[in-house]
């Protein structure tokens, strides 16, 4: 104890020196990385600037992971070399210790290769609200080369392994739309009911609160199906990447209040019963 004491006191310029180096290789290089992604993904064709950030943000949080680890990584090599300790079986035994580790966690290479192409691919992005095997789904808080890190409605937060994705849905991805069915009562004037759907698409478009929202108006699209109760008609449009939930809210919040002025109503189902009466003898 008292001879690494001693050491620290004979070196604890290097000491500092090799510290406060690391750090500021670490942040220089991240200052220059993060220009050059930023002017690199500027340049390719994304329909916005926030799917633009989106993707930025999500490289240089990996590539930072990546820096700093590397950086820290000499950082105590070196630091070890200056204290008397022979770094080369070190070496040795790393490279010996990455063979055994690629055989033996043959899971996270397959998680780190396809967290690189979803990161290369520009499948989904931190922020991105995202549909993972057609199960969990929720917001993109992390994503590394290793993992996608998930907060779905209820808060709770899921850590998948990004070897474990085989279907990953996007749905935020540039633009959303709105894809609603409502059913109508069958005596209702299918002309009336297509004609008050599409000028309520259009008030909300033209709203101020909402038209920053709405990429195209929603609009009747086709009589989808004749239900038991209902004649069931499907309406779409085309927003903002995660506006679509609030603008089908509004949409049927407004189409409610329109169908009731109108008197346009949005039947449930009924059942009918009859009483049989057993025939006297």
């Amino acid at each position: 104890m008292d001879k690494l004491e001693n050491l620290f006191h004979a070196h604890w310029l290097q000491v500092v020196l090799i510290l406060a180096s690391a750090y500021l290789a670490r942040k220089f290089a991240m200052i220059i990385i993060e220009r050059l992604i930023r002017k690199a993904v500027r340049s390719d064709s994304h329909q916005s600037h926030s799917a633009e950030k989106q993707r930025e943000d999500t490289l240089i949080t990996i590539v930072d992971a990546l820096i700093r680890a590397m950086v820290w990584v000499v950082a105590t090599m070196l630091l070890l070399s200056m204290f008397g300790v022979d770094i080369a079986p070190l070496i040795a035994g790393a490279g010996i210790a990455g063979v055994a580790l690629g055989f033996g966690a043959q899971s996270m290479v397959k998680d780190f290769l396809a967290g690189f192409f979803i990161i290369i691919e520009n499948q989904y992005r931190v922020g991105d609200v995202v549909q993972i095997n057609q199960g969990v789904a929720g917001v993109v808080e992390h994503l590394t080369l290793r993992q996608t890190v998930l907060r779905d409605l209820d808060g709770m937060v899921h850590n998948v392994p990004n070897g474990n994705i085989e279907v990953a849905t996007n749905m935020t991805m540039e633009f959303a739309n709105v894809n609603l069915d409502v059913g109508v009562d069958y005596s209702s004037d299918i002309d009336k009911v297509e004609k008050i759907i599409n000028a309520v698409g259009k008030d909300i478009a033209g709203d101020e609160a909402w038209k920053s929202k709405i990429v195209e108006p929603p609009e009747m699209l086709r009589v989808e199906d004749f239900a038991d109760s209902a004649i069931i008609v499907k309406i779409v449009g085309k927003t903002a990447p995660m506006q679509q939930w609030a603008v089908t809210g509004e949409l049927r919040k407004r189409l409610k209040r329109e169908f009731d002025k109108n008197g346009i109503s949005i039947p449930f189902p009924q059942r009918v019963m009859h009483n049989a009466k057993k025939s006297s003898d």
